[in-house]
């Protein structure tokens, strides 16, 4: 077996582990100041969207252009009077869009386009985009991301509780937050595709909270039957349990995404590639961070406040204090042992006071004088 997959054996068993639960405030702190970090951005930088919510018109040069992006960017900027967003595309022509403008004033800069860039004007492909149907892609993503969410919230209430799915809740927007704030900083075109990558992370986000919540809630039944664990406690167990597939799942999907953002629209120039695989990245990044670090330990906070989990507490740290619980079983995974044993059971292994446990010697009868 390999190292990782060692690991992770040892880690289900419960064998070694991070205390995740108990450091929760460290996380907290880090999540509230990365949010703080990316609505600022988003506030003082704020979205720049493409040209599909603006309206404006996309100009397509001829291959193999010799002209640089920037001395590009200068001469359409100086044709159209507005910022001008120029991308070298793999066959060597240039993509270059421009916000705001009508059929006329396009026609303009596509002549003084091709008399800079010295082709012929027929060579450059004009297309206008109106800005009504980015309008739609983005009420049908707001529409459709509320009810997403609201969905989400009834099925996990109903399948787990209420507390986990405040906190799936609560993880979700932690996740589109960081991920929209980042495309804010970066400055980024917010396209459609930038949509469809948003939309995207929420499952996947979703994928590893409901993980972790379906081990907790396994690990959890009869809690208070025993007295050897709190709440909190079972909680990071669970999250150590997953924790190697929590991992690998994110590595896998994240190596592709980065393949996309610093291959695909690095390196090749595709700018729709940056578009989606911006947002997938953050996104994937961020929901694996909110799945362990938010939401499990965010559970155990809103369940640490209940009645019973109070007094369980209480019977757990009291029996500890007067030496009835090791550090050895603390480490050991919970079986159905771990629960009270009924009396009856309890005096059937006994057996009579004065007779000793070997005698029976498994034979099914009892041991004496031979007859």
């Amino acid at each position: 077996m390999s190292k990782l997959g060692t690991l992770g054996a040892r880690l289900h068993h419960g064998e070694i582990g991070y205390d995740f639960v108990k450091n929760r405030k460290i996380w907290y702190g880090i999540s509230i100041l990365i949010t703080i970090t990316a609505i600022v951005g988003l506030a003082v930088r704020g979205l720049h969207m493409g040209i599909e919510f603006q309206g404006g018109a996309v100009f397509t040069t001829p291959k193999n252009m010799s002209v640089s992006v920037a001395t590009a960017e200068g001469f359409a900027e100086d044709a159209s009077g507005h910022d001008a967003i120029v991308q070298k595309l793999g066959d060597g022509s240039l993509r270059i869009q421009v916000a705001g403008i009508d059929t006329k004033t396009s026609d303009t800069i596509k002549d003084r386009l091709a008399g800079d860039l010295k082709v012929d004007g027929e060579q450059i492909n004009a297309e206008l985009v109106g800005p009504s149907w980015g309008e739609q892609i983005a009420n049908k993503a707001w529409q459709g991301l509320g009810i997403f969410l609201i969905l989400v919230v009834i099925y996990l209430a109903i399948a787990f509780e209420w507390r986990m799915a405040v906190a799936a809740f609560v993880a979700l927007i932690h996740d589109i937050t960081i991920t929209v704030g980042i495309y804010a900083l970066v400055g980024f075109e917010v396209t459609p595709g930038t949509v469809i990558g948003l939309l995207t992370i929420l499952g996947y986000s979703l994928y590893d909270t409901v993980v972790v919540f379906d081990s907790l809630k396994e690990q959890t039944k009869d809690i208070t039957k025993q007295t050897r664990w709190t709440y909190s406690e079972i909680a990071n167990r669970s999250i150590n349990s997953t924790l190697v597939r929590s991992i690998n799942t994110t590595v896998v999907a994240l190596l592709p995404v980065a393949g996309l953002l610093f291959i695909g629209g690095g390196v090749l120039g595709a700018g729709m590639l940056n578009d989606i695989s911006l947002s997938l990245f953050v996104g994937l990044a961020a929901g694996a961070y909110s799945s362990i670090f938010i939401a499990t330990p965010l559970v155990a906070d809103l369940k640490e406040r209940e009645p019973a989990m109070k007094s369980l507490k209480k019977r757990v740290l009291a029996k500890r204090a007067h030496g009835g619980d090791t550090d050895a079983d603390q480490a050991a995974p919970a079986t159905d042992s771990d629960y009270d044993e009924p009396e009856d059971v309890a005096a059937a292994v006994v057996g009579p006071r004065n007779q000793p446990a070997s005698r029976t010697r498994g034979r099914g009868r009892p041991s004496g004088k031979r007859r």
